[in-house]
């Protein structure tokens, strides 16, 4: 049962039950929740009004009545593209680094946060206590390539049965790692030494990214659920790094002592 409930594919809907159950983090939602909401209508509305049917039509030739299934996942995916280019331009990335830090703060791990910002004892919610960066504050790095690899695969949604799970496999096998950027560079990680990190939980990154994409392919909610899993991995860390403290600061054993006369 503790395997199952510490799963890294649950962290993503731990995230979003934190989120809810904390109103201290509302005031970053509010600031982007109507936009958000308006955005992703917008560009979801016209490409089902626009392209759905046609796509619909096109996979009816090979696949028949799941066509409409395959073509729904089609629109959602790149409806998701889109609105993540547009997030970019909204920097929306500066409201995941706070939900973030705030978030460890509230557990406990200030000390990781105040090594990258300016933290304000006397702000009565984590929120509050936030003060501005004093290195580079990065999320999730944006790349082309990977808009570019998740428009690549896309197709894939054309294969029947199989084609809809390996797709978002494949994505969350790239996105996973990218959701602990931030972790990354607050504990002032090489490259090298980044890239073993990633090695060591490839895995459990594959399944938090893939639970994280299936989130976001939810109409109209996608940004709301894209702040939620920034709450979700705040947590995985929180645990990371409790696990490897704990680890730290026991005692080492010593060999018990034998007498070994001349």
């Amino acid at each position: 049962m503790k395997a199952v409930t510490s799963s890294s594919w649950l962290y993503p809907f731990k995230g979003l039950y934190y989120f809810i159950a904390h109103p201290f983090l509302y005031p970053l939602l509010r600031t982007r929740l109507i936009p958000s909401l308006l955005l992703s209508a917008f560009v979801l509305t016209n490409l089902f009004l626009w392209t759905y049917l046609p796509q619909v039509a096109f996979l009816a030739i090979f696949h028949g009545p799941l066509a409409w299934v395959q073509g729904a996942f089609l629109v959602l995916g790149e409806g998701a593209a889109i609105v993540a280019l547009l997030f970019e331009a909204f920097f929306v990335d500066e409201t995941l680094v706070d939900v973030f830090d705030a978030v460890l703060i509230n557990e406990g791990v200030q000390d990781l946060v105040a090594s990258a910002r300016i933290i304000h004892p006397e702000g009565d919610t984590p929120v509050k206590k936030l003060g501005k960066p004093t290195v580079s504050a990065v999320y999730s790095p944006f790349s082309l390539r990977q808009i570019a690899e998740f428009v690549f695969f896309l197709p894939l949604n054309l294969v029947p049965v199989l084609g809809i799970p390996v797709f978002l496999l494949i994505t969350g096998y790239r996105a996973g790692p990218l959701h602990h950027w931030r972790y990354f560079k607050l504990l002032g990680l090489t490259k090298k030494e980044r890239q073993a990190a990633i090695k060591q939980r490839q895995l459990r990154y594959t399944w938090f990214g893939t639970t994280a994409l299936l989130l976001q392919l939810v109409p109209v909610l996608s940004m709301l659920f894209l702040l939620t899993t920034a709450a979700g991995s705040a947590l995985w860390v929180v645990k990371l790094e409790k696990q490897n403290r704990l680890r730290e600061g026991e005692p080492q054993t010593q060999p018990d002592y034998t007498d070994n006369p001349v």
